[in-house]
């Protein structure tokens, strides 16, 4: 096993990591190393796929193990996510434990009945996603959430809250559509785009927040939720609940439903670049964005979920 550990993480610190390491010593074959910058856990993860590790563990938040995830896309090399971010989404949605002594507890018990199980990936231009993506509001808060890391670790949601309130003011209020989704009868004029891979687009804590149906980690698809452009206000407030975890689900949450989808292209309609957050981590600025799905593309060590009927 190969555990890659952001210790920057909301909720890693030096005495839980080597708690959580001792422990898995007892059962795996451990090598553990640090990131040391972005990109990092990727370089870590493609070197481990080609070395004959059978498992990756991250011990981080939901964009240390996106790029785990990006490199062992295709390999039989299986991911487990060990929690250590602000939400976990991604362990939530395979039914994993989102707290860390739980969750080493349920990879320890993991080694003697190996359930390895296979789940989509969406890929987004360059980048892949485990769970989520989103163009427009989201991603801008996103990319001031992530440029004031302490606050994150110390308000959780509710800086996602704050942060959203802001951004909208500033930057969103009185601004016309800019993003034009390409749909097989035709455009849509939008202010937000959510892109959701898994059952659910996020969490509020313990709350699962789903905005689209139609979708789950393995069924060869993903689904979009478009916050339409035509009344900023009524837009922009749409796109705060979305932000601050409290919309409901499906569709009451006052978007339009697109899905399930294999493929879908965003593009600038005022030439303006769309920011772009992937998995919860801000993925830059773009002229045009296009999701795809690659069904069954990851490993996972996780057994799969019983759905209720």
């Amino acid at each position: 096993m190969l555990v890659i550990v952001n210790p920057y993480a909301t909720s890693v610190d030096c005495k839980m990591r080597d708690l959580v390491l001792a422990a898995l010593a007892n059962r795996y074959a451990v090598e553990v190393v640090d990131t040391t910058a972005p990109g990092h856990a990727r370089e870590l993860a493609a070197a481990a796929s080609a070395d004959g590790t059978e498992v990756v563990a991250t011990l981080g938040g939901d964009g240390t193990l996106n790029e785990a995830a990006d490199a062992l896309a295709g390999s039989r090399v299986a991911l487990y996510p060990l929690p250590g971010g602000s939400q976990n989404v991604f362990a939530k949605l395979l039914g994993l434990p989102s707290e860390i002594v739980d969750s080493t507890a349920r990879l320890l018990d993991l080694a003697d009945s190996w359930p390895l199980r296979r789940v989509d990936l969406g890929r987004v231009n360059s980048r892949v996603f485990t769970f989520s993506a989103g163009v427009g509001l989201d991603a801008s808060v996103v990319a001031k959430v992530d440029a004031n890391p302490e606050r994150k670790a110390r308000m959780r949601q509710w800086f996602y809250v704050q942060s959203g309130i802001t951004v909208f003011l500033r930057s969103y209020a009185l601004r016309k559509p800019r993003i034009a989704v390409e749909t097989q009868t035709g455009e849509l004029a939008a202010a937000t785009v959510l892109v959701q891979n898994g059952e659910n687009f996020t969490f509020a804590g313990a709350k699962p927040v789903t905005l689209c149906g139609n979708v789950g980690l393995d069924s060869g698809s993903f689904s979009a939720a478009v916050v339409n452009s035509g009344a900023p206000l009524k837009a922009g407030v749409t796109a705060l609940r979305i932000v601050g975890a409290t919309a409901d689900s499906g569709g009451n949450n006052g978007t339009t439903q697109l899905g399930p989808l294999t493929s879908l292209r965003l593009r600038s309609s005022d030439g303006e670049p769309l920011p772009l957050q992937v998995d919860g981590d801000f993925a830059g600025l773009h002229q045009a964005v296009e999701f795809t799905i690659e069904p069954g593309a990851l490993t996972v060590l996780a057994p799969a979920l019983t759905r209720q009927a």
